[in-house]
């Protein structure tokens, strides 16, 4: 079984539809949080994730309607207005996106949990850390002790692509589909092949200069946009 890996997703939808054009055959897809923040495509990317395409995923082989997703910080934020120590730039998305958002789109949000099992149990999903939903868990914390019954531990937040495989299991970040900051403006995502227990981790470029426009447009801080060329 391969399954397509996704993570914070932040509105960009000019991102995320490289994504998926780019991603190869999986049977199924799932994400690790924040749908929504910063960019400016909010409830084009909620609509995605709960299976509502509008047109976003027409000419996309789709496994699976609405996809696994867990909670976010921004998308909490957005939900049930969380607070969370946003700097200006976080603040002004999460602003943007309660805006945005109609009554179902917001009510999705808010009914996302902080974990979700899949694959029959095999992959565990959470947004920063097993044990802390808002935790940082950059790659210089990767361990075989994250682990628990599951075999593979999907987790987001930091936006950084990476991936440790032990003898108990897979400890795996996809990296930021729509702000990376591990400097590759590529989007990141992943494939998990649970026969094998391998991981290929992917970039896909897209339209950046597209982005930062529509940004600018939106009236949201311009270096939300300026950020993305250089994957930070």
């Amino acid at each position: 079984m391969k399954v397509g890996v996704l993570s914070d997703i932040h509105g960009n939808r000019v991102a995320l539809e490289a994504v998926l054009e780019d991603m190869p055959s999986v049977d199924r897809l799932v994400c690790a949080g924040d749908v929504v923040g910063y960019n400016p495509w909010h409830a084009d990317c909620v609509d995605a994730m709960r299976g509502e395409s509008g047109g976003l995923l027409d000419d996309v082989p789709w496994p699976e309607s609405p996809v696994p997703t867990v909670m976010g910080n921004h998308d909490r934020a957005v939900a049930s207005e969380t607070p969370f120590a946003f700097n200006s730039m976080a603040a002004a998305g999460v602003k943007h996106a309660r805006e945005q958002l109609d009554d179902e789109q917001l009510a999705w949000l808010d009914g996302l949990p902080d974990e979700r099992r899949v694959c029959d149990d095999r992959v565990k999903l959470v947004h920063g850390h097993p044990a802390d939903p808002d935790h940082y868990t950059y790659p210089s914390e990767f361990g075989p002790d994250l682990l628990g019954e599951e075999n593979v531990l999907v987790m987001g937040h930091t936006h950084h692509q990476h991936h440790e495989v032990y003898d108990a299991g897979i400890v795996m970040n996809p990296g930021s589909v729509g702000q990376p900051r591990d400097g590759d403006p590529r989007a990141a995502y992943a494939v998990v092949n649970l026969d094998s227990m391998t991981v290929e981790d992917r970039r896909v470029e897209y339209d950046v200069d597209a982005v930062a426009e529509a940004v600018a447009d939106a009236g949201l801080p311009r270096e939300i946009g300026s950020r993305l060329s250089g994957g930070r």
